[in-house]
């Protein structure tokens, strides 16, 4: 017979609402912003009213710590699904404030007319008007007098009698008594358990990510300053976005502008960059791996448990000694000059506009080996080639895309045993082989997705070679990427449409080439035949017709910094198969030969 993991037990509200205020179950004050519209505040109070069923909240229990002399403390309750509800209820019965999705605090009044027995979302009209009560909360304060209420409100609303508002009030106060269900699973249950549960019971079918949990975990922590660290990761997020948002942390919140980790963010109130614009995820990720090398950040919700791993107990020290290197390795993270200097190392490979990063996890492990890296104080110079070199081979091989939290481990682990010279170069011979660069890399190129990984290193490499923009005399393709320049075919698209080609056809990535708009719109739809041979003949008339290039070596070094095949002037619709295959193969040599300088 299966072990249950878990109980399910109806609770009343007030019965909740008393845990959470006691620290039993609990819901730190930034655990999720607030995101609930108004309105659905109201709808949820009014289908408590009627008795409607509002859905079972999940907490999952803390394990049992070992402390550090010796006794024992039963792990708290960790409300990990639920949140938004609860918090409603608190400001809508209890009168708390909240901390809506601007990080604001504020109040959410929801009113109730006793005639109508209706609910509203609270307003200035509704606050003159007699009918209403402006906001519940007042009704179902412990210091609320029935007798007086009544009294008065049936003397400014002389056609209802005091037995039917006394009647309909005792309703309005008795929310409180209504059942809600509470799903408490065990603490011996694993994450990938606990989120196959919360899957099968989640009605909506969201999904709770590892990185969801772990949040969890800190936010619950106030003994080793958990709140806190969670308002770092939450704030620095919000911060890289919308660095306004520095001027409202400094009014809402004036405990936090006390800690380090404040002064260590405070930079971003002027940074416009959004090159790497690091989610919760992101930023745990990499302070995770960088810091304790270890990938699966369900590690790092056992170590923040207290989990000894040798003896599978779970104590005290190894909780606080856990918080204590997160703390280290978030502030590590945010450091202005690691963070500016690893962006500057990204652009340095030609990676300069954040449409070229296609690979979040990519550039996250990117940023782990610079702070690793950093961490055992290896030359500057030589940190900038690993950072270029780890960051394109991994976007080139794709290797994060599947099961990246399974690779993050493996790397971390390989890296800090064999040392990152030996390793990458392990990985280059393995994985970018001649085989790669010759067959594997063009067919890569063989797609009609212009976000293609593969599309954007050769964009970079582009860059990095300081190439001009296809048939430009000065514009470099560095600034008609910034500057969205346009993306033109070569053999144009509505040539390829005219001959019955489709889109997968002739979107060709190796059909494209970055360039200045104007051309684009001069050359038209006319064949390489027709347009190229113009080109030619305006290095010999001076007379230029698409672009400003009027010399013939000019014209051939810009051919070749766009891999364009030879023998242009000649190809028609019936060379277009044979011209694809020739320009990847000279776009593979391209990303080689710049992979190779890193």
């Amino acid at each position: 017979m299966a072990i249950q993991q878990y109980s399910v037990n109806q609770h009343p509200i007030q019965t909740l609402l008393t845990w959470i205020e006691s620290g039993e179950i609990a819901i730190p004050e930034i655990q999720r912003p607030f995101v609930w519209s108004a309105s659905k505040v109201r709808d949820l109070i009014d289908s408590l009213y009627r008795g409607y069923p509002v859905g079972y909240l999940i907490s999952w229990r803390n394990p049992t710590v070992k402390l550090k002399d010796g006794t024992t403390s039963e792990g708290k309750r960790i409300l990990i699904d639920g949140q938004q509800r609860v918090t409603a209820l608190m400001t809508a019965l209890m009168g708390r404030e909240i901390v809506n999705k601007d990080y604001k605090r504020v109040r959410i009044k929801i009113a109730f007319n006793p005639k109508e027995q209706k609910f509203e979302v609270s307003n200035p009209a509704i606050e003159k008007n007699k009918a209403w009560i402006p906001d519940i909360a007042q009704i179902i304060s412990p210091s609320f007098k029935m007798f007086d209420f009544v009294k008065k409100y049936t003397e400014d609303n002389p056609d209802v009698s005091e037995d039917e508002i006394f009647t309909i009030i005792e309703s309005l106060r008795g929310i409180t008594n209504n059942h809600i269900g509470l799903i408490e699973l065990n603490s011996n249950l694993d994450i990938d358990t606990v989120t196959e549960i919360f899957i099968r019971i989640n009605s909506q079918g969201a999904v709770l990510s590892q990185a969801d949990f772990a949040m969890s975990k800190i936010a619950a922590n106030e003994t080793y300053g958990g709140n806190d660290l969670r308002k770092s990761i939450d704030y620095f997020c919000h911060l890289a976005v919308a660095p306004e948002f520095y001027r409202q942390i400094k009014s809402i919140d004036k405990e936090f502008v006390k800690t380090d980790y404040f002064q260590a963010m405070r930079w971003l109130k002027n940074e416009t960059d959004d090159l790497y614009d690091p989610s919760y995820t992101d930023m745990l990720r990499v302070a995770f791996t960088s810091e304790f090398k270890r990938g699966k950040l369900e590690d790092l919700v056992a170590l923040l448990s207290g989990r000894n791993f040798e003896t599978r107990e779970f104590e005290e020290e190894i909780a606080e000694q856990s918080f204590a290197r997160l703390k280290q390795g978030i502030m590590r993270f945010m450091n202005e000059n690691d963070f500016k200097r690893f962006l500057m190392i990204i652009r340095s490979a030609g990676f300069i506009d954040h449409s070229m990063i296609r690979s979040q996890n990519a550039l996250n492990f990117a940023y782990i080996v610079y702070l690793t890296l950093r961490t055992q104080k290896v030359d500057p110079n030589l940190i900038e080639s690993y950072v270029r070199r780890w960051y394109v081979m991994s976007v080139l091989t794709k290797r994060y895309s599947a099961s990246p939290e399974s690779s993050f481990d493996y790397d971390i682990k390989r890296i800090d045993s064999l040392g990152i010279d030996t390793y990458l170069n392990d990985i280059e011979s393995a994985e970018l082989s001649k085989a790669f660069w010759e067959a594997a890399l063009p067919q890569h190129l063989n797609t009609s997705v212009a976000s293609s990984p593969h599309f954007n290193v050769y964009l970079a490499s582009q860059v990095y070679d300081n190439d001009k923009g296809f048939l430009s005399k000065d514009i470099t393709v560095a600034a008609l990427i910034t500057h969205r320049g346009d993306i033109h075919h070569i053999f144009p698209k509505n040539y390829l449409k005219k001959h019955g080609l489709t889109r997968g056809k002739y979107n060709q990535i190796a059909n494209y080439v970055i360039m200045q708009s104007e051309i684009n719109i001069k050359i038209g739809d006319k064949e390489p035949a027709i347009y190229f041979k113009k080109l030619l003949e305006q290095c010999t008339n001076d007379k230029s017709e698409y672009g400003a290039i009027t010399n013939i070596d000019e014209l051939k070094e810009n051919f070749q910094m766009h891999c364009i095949p030879e023998g242009m002037e000649e190809m028609t619709i019936d060379d277009y198969e044979d011209f694809l295959q020739k320009r990847r193969a000279l776009m593979a040599q391209k990303i080689e030969h710049y992979y190779s300088k890193l």
